[in-house]
């Protein structure tokens, strides 16, 4: 088969998977191509073994990418798990290489159809599933995700996310018709014009990807600047290179067997002691620049960065305001779950709990304010009992800064005289006792301790606040969303005339909100083509997962005109 050949088969291969993501996103229905679970039962016993060994054979070797430039290698990581570094290196590539191999790749790919395109995204998606226990592997001993979780929010979840982004793309492009025949009379004379429109990418795009869940946005962004025609450079963060340069590696495979250029993705690595991408983002040539990461450094970027596309996803407050249940239970076990989850490193986890002082009504009667943030605690206190059940929800803490973070909140809670509801620890892993790990701290406040509670604390840290009211508590949720920040809250009310005054105020906020929730769907859970992931309203973050517009200026149009020929 020729290469011609091969390309037309990719786009007739990969049509029904992409028309089914623009319907889903149009539906905003729940689909998916992809298995989220990690069960021999779907995938059989020879997958996660392979995996597992592909993971084994990269520790302690270099991680060949075959880019240019490269100047060096380096390789900081260490796992979470075992406290040991995994010993990869990667290739150090000078960012002016990198740049001018992308300008050199970019002709050929801006010219080809965007279908095409498109299908070798969707081919990149669909291998990097094919490799996802080893992506799991390697997500785990970076991050600290648990084994469940690796594989499904960092792989298939993912992945999904990139899928969304590429249906948006796909359906921006095809809203464009190339040609159009223009007739109308000026006076006397009969005008007829034949025009071409041509979509021109904006650029080179640079992703800056976050530590503790790199694919999760990474993915829609490389999606969505390849399939509009721009290159990409992955700029991963020191501490989590293995999972994008697997990536990486993937997508110029992909490239490269297709007859297109490598260099249309390539890595960016660099240390916490020389970072890079303040280099490759003042480049003219770097035109896009999404960026995952620290609210310090995304507001940066977002007072800085001028004439360029800029598209940030930060963190924020996010809060649980609990005005009335019908189960006391069942909803603290839906916070407790949220809260446990990846000890709280995940942008969508609760960090404040308002609860009003003087209690709330239940099904059962009325509970005191004690008494909902003891069952809270209890319900904290089950999963941290259980090795099993801990190390599969919380599995283990990335960084030191995260220990720090709590450790700084016991010394103010010891000098400021504020209420332990439950004290951190570490739980011991059933496999391994050298995880880093640390159980959720729980304090009472009061909203006097706002400063305390209103920034976010990366780490396993709930403040439960006793409000005035609930009306109160709706009041300061929705204006700390709307001054510094949220990407997703949630609300607890029995009461339908209470919800009702509540959601314009969480809508002005820009704040998503989630509603009573409870059961076995994880209440922070986003769902791909279905739940619009930040809204670009509030300090969190200036752009959406995912939306028309996280594609639609990835590229312009550019049309010419002419005089149609006589008798056409």
């Amino acid at each position: 088969m020729d290469l011609i050949d091969k390309r037309a088969a990719l786009v007739a291969a990969h049509a029904p998977l992409v028309a089914r993501a623009i319907a889903a996103v149009g539906s905003r229905e729940s689909w998916s191509p992809f298995h989220d679970t990690p069960s021999t039962k779907v995938h059989g016993p020879e997958k996660p073994r392979a995996g597992k060994a592909a993971f084994e054979g990269r520790l302690g070797r270099p991680y060949e990418l075959g880019q240019p430039g490269v100047q060096g290698w380096s390789g900081e990581e260490v796992s979470p798990y075992t406290g040991e570094p995994l010993g990869i290196t990667y290739p150090v590539s000078e960012p002016e290489a990198l740049i001018a191999a992308a300008q050199a790749a970019q002709g050929e790919w801006a010219a080809a159809v965007p279908a095409l395109r498109v299908a070798l995204c969707a081919e990149i998606a669909m291998r990097l599933y094919d490799r996802n226990f080893e992506m799991t592997h390697l997500i785990m001993h970076t991050t600290g995700q648990s084994y469940t979780q690796a594989f499904s929010g960092s792989g298939p979840n993912a992945l999904d996310r990139g899928l969304e982004a590429l249906a948006h793309a796909a359906r921006a492009m095809e809203a464009v018709v190339p040609e159009a025949e223009y007739r109308r009379p000026f006076g006397r004379e009969d005008v007829a014009l034949a025009k071409r429109y041509t979509l021109v990418p904006r650029g080179i795009g640079l992703v800056i990807c976050c530590a503790s869940f790199p694919t999760w946005n990474a993915y829609p962004a490389m999606f969505a600047s390849l399939a509009t025609g721009n290159p990409v450079i992955v700029k991963p963060h020191p501490i989590a290179v293995a999972p994008m340069a697997l990536a990486v590696e993937t997508a110029r495979a992909v490239l490269t067997e297709h007859g297109f250029d490598p260099n249309l993705v390539t890595l960016a690595v660099d240390t916490r002691a020389e970072p890079v991408a303040g280099r490759i983002m003042a480049h003219r040539s770097v035109q896009i620049i999404d960026f995952t990461g620290s609210p310090r450094y995304g507001r940066e970027l977002e007072t800085t960065i001028t004439g360029k596309l800029l598209y940030t996803e930060t963190a924020g407050v996010n809060s649980v305001v609990v005005e009335s249940v019908e189960d006391l239970t069942a909803a603290m076990r839906a916070i407790a779950r949220a809260s446990s989850l990846f000890s709280a490193q995940m942008c969508t986890s609760p960090q404040v709990i308002y609860v009003p002082k003087d209690g709330i009504d239940t099904a059962a009667g009325h509970v005191s304010f004690d008494a909902v943030a003891q069952t809270l605690v209890d319900e904290i206190d089950a999963i941290a009992r259980d090795p099993a059940m801990a190390a599969g929800i919380m599995g283990a803490v990335q960084g030191q800064v995260s220990l720090d973070v709590v450790a700084d909140l016991v010394a103010t809670a010891a000098r400021e005289g504020l209420r332990v509801l439950r004290e951190a620890g570490p739980y011991v892993h059933p496999q391994y006792p050298n995880a880093r790990t640390l159980t959720p701290l729980v304090l009472a406040v009061e909203p006097k301790h706002i400063e305390l509670y209103a920034e976010e604390r990366f780490g396993p840290v709930l403040f439960i606040v006793a409000a005035e009211s609930g009306r109160a508590a709706v009041e300061e949720a929705t204006e700390l969303a709307r001054t510094r920040g949220t990407i997703s809250c949630y609300l607890y009310s029995t009461d339908e005339a209470f919800i009702d005054q509540a959601l314009p105020l969480y809508e002005r906020a820009g704040a998503n909100l989630t509603i009573n929730l409870t059961g076995a769907m994880w209440i922070n859970f986003a769902a791909a083509y279905s739940d619009y992931h930040v809204t670009g309203l509030n300090p969190a973050g200036n752009a959406c997962l995912t939306d028309a517009a996280f594609v639609a200026s990835r590229f312009r149009i550019v049309q010419s005109r002419r005089p149609m020929r006589p008798g056409a």
